[in-house]
């Protein structure tokens, strides 16, 4: 079994027993992917306000009670400290470590939030007929600072991060339309084509899979990201917080379907 065709729940065992390791982007098409994030309770609150009012960088799908280390709406026996192939530990908004297991750094003051990511929309795109061009290369999509700022809070702020898929023009239009309908992995692209209006160098990503080429054919198209967060934790220095590798994401039981508005 390949680990496109395996399921949300076997995916989750093989992470947690380090059988597998790498990006989780194409695995459990049709599932919902989440990006996740961990700080100590006295940050919650407002860690909460910056996503109500972020609703496309961070669309929340659950948070914990204080120290509790599952997400028992998103899957059967999810540990939030074993079940994501790689997890980054900033200390004082400095990355002191990259993990595949938060069991020993866990805080009984820690609260997650777990929040959609645009790798779920990918497999709605295809049963529509879009043509995902960058996939038929053996690509991924590309990760890019822009220059728009996210809304602030007292201590959580900085520029949003965005993920670049190219498509044909046609298909963007009913890759646009689509993704609204799915606000909590996203919802609809940021921004369309000319890079350079958002800050933007196509040559200069800020993180990749690997290589990203666009087709003469093909416009950019812009989501928002979820590991925008991460730069807003770093500008914060919190003592200590905790999210998911970038691309490395918590995989669950809930069909992305389930999600539409």
């Amino acid at each position: 079994m390949t680990n496109k065709e395996a399921t949300p729940r076997q995916l989750r065992k093989d992470i947690r027993e380090n059988i597998l390791s790498q990006p989780t982007a194409g695995m459990a098409p049709g599932y919902l992917q989440c990006n996740l994030l961990i700080l100590p309770s006295a940050f919650a609150d407002e860690f909460l306000d910056y996503c109500e009012i972020n609703p496309s960088v961070c669309p929340l799908i659950a948070k914990t009670k204080p120290g509790v280390h599952y997400f028992d709406d998103l899957g059967v026996d999810i540990d939030i400290r074993t079940d994501l192939a790689g997890y980054n530990v900033f200390v004082d908004g400095e990355k002191s470590a990259e993990v595949s297991s938060i069991a020993d750094y866990w805080q009984t003051d820690f609260v997650s939030f777990a929040y959609g990511c645009s790798f779920s929309f990918e497999a709605l795109l295809l049963d529509k007929g879009i043509t995902l061009g960058y996939l038929d290369r053996g690509q991924r999509e590309a990760l890019y600072l822009t220059n728009i700022d996210t809304n602030r809070t007292d201590k959580f702020e900085g520029k949003l991060l965005a993920s670049m898929r190219p498509l044909h023009p046609k298909d963007a239009i009913k890759a646009i339309s689509i993704t609204d309908k799915y606000p909590q992995v996203h919802g609809a692209p940021v921004h369309i084509g000319l890079p350079e209006l958002i800050g933007v160098d196509l040559g200069q990503p800020y993180e990749t899979l690997g290589p990203i080429s666009i087709e003469k054919e093909e416009i950019p198209l812009f989501w928002a990201c979820g590991v925008t967060p991460q730069l807003a934790l770093i500008n914060a220095k919190l003592p200590i917080c905790i999210t998911h590798k970038s691309a490395h994401m918590l995989i669950t039981d809930k069909l992305v379907s389930e999600f539409s508005q």
